[in-house]
């Protein structure tokens, strides 16, 4: 199966460098017109500049593709927005986004300022919302739309020293899990990219020789295997170094306690149970653990009838 993205519209996000550089050139490569997004700071989001963002126009337009440079701060809707009337005066339709701007901000917890957690929530997250919803109504009006988050490991897993990024980043898989639900009746699907690659953001904590296999190429490799037409959905990809795999949110059955053993001992008492991996199921909605719960509560009532 060849994959193509001929005669669709591409928005990417801090595409300046790095990933979301890699991401916009094969997207144009296989025929997308991209809009190139970067505020051109540095890593720590501080300072802006153009430059970075209109060398990948340069090389997209030198191989025959079409893309233009706009350096939103993905912090700040009223430009988000301006960058996607942009696409839309010059193009008519916006059919992907990649949320792939970010910067960090690396303390601990004890030490890390609360301007600096605000700061890093605003790029990841409200980021990410804010030029989702700047999309959305467009997506729904076309009856088609893909989007990608990106997840980390320090979000699903923890990682020291990144208590704001780790939240972030989990918390993109939040909104991904609600927007999957509501996106399904007008085909769009939303996806998240959980990457390993040697970028600015990882050069100084990544031995040299480890750092060179982990290349953007292999990781935008599973950034459009998540926006293309036959894309899954509610996907969590990880990817780095070759390397693909997926990370599943899972619920064991769980037990159920009469009134009477509502309490903390008898939860305790039934940790086992409860953690009991056998039955285990990924639940396609937050309704279905009421559910199940309820189902629970309901045959204990007709067993004691």
């Amino acid at each position: 199966m060849s994959i193509s993205f001929e005669g669709q519209v591409a928005i990417v996000t801090g595409a300046g460098n790095g990933l979301g550089r890699a991401h916009a050139l094969e997207l144009a490569k296989r025929g997308a017109k991209v809009v190139v997004n970067d505020l051109g700071g540095a890593r720590d989001g501080s300072g802006a500049s153009s430059e970075a963002a209109q060398e990948v126009v340069r090389i997209i337009e030198a191989g025959g593709g079409e893309a233009f440079a706009h350096g939103a701060n993905v912090a700040k809707f009223d430009e988000v927005q301006d960058m996607v009337l942009q696409a839309m005066d010059k193009w008519g339709r916006v059919d992907i986004l990649i949320n792939n701007a970010g910067i960090l901000r690396d303390k601990s917890f004890a030490k890390m300022d609360l301007a600096d957690f605000q700061l890093v929530m605003d790029v990841h997250l409200m980021g990410s919302v804010n030029c989702t919803k700047a999309v959305w109504d467009i997506m729904r009006e076309q009856n088609y739309g893909r989007i990608v988050m990106t997840t980390s490991s320090s979000g699903m897993y923890g990682n020291f020293g990144q208590s704001n990024y780790g939240a972030a980043k989990m918390a993109v898989l939040g909104l991904m899990n609600t927007l999957v639900l509501e996106g399904a009746k007008n085909d769009i699907r939303v996806n998240a990219l959980s990457p390993s690659a040697g970028t600015r953001m990882t050069e100084d904590l990544i031995p040299e020789e480890i750092f060179n296999m982990m290349t953007a190429e292999s990781v935008t490799a599973g950034a459009l295997t998540l926006c293309h037409q036959d894309a899954p959905n509610r996907m969590i990809l990880c990817a780095g170094a070759g390397g693909y795999a997926s990370t599943r949110l899972f619920e064991t059955d769980g037990v159920f306690l009469p009134v009477e053993q509502q309490t903390p001992e008898d939860v305790l008492a039934k940790w086992d149970g409860i953690c009991d991996t056998t039955q285990q199921a990924e639940l396609e909605a937050g309704s279905k653990q009421t559910e199940k719960f309820l189902t629970k509560a309901m045959a204990y009532v007709q067993s004691q009838q």
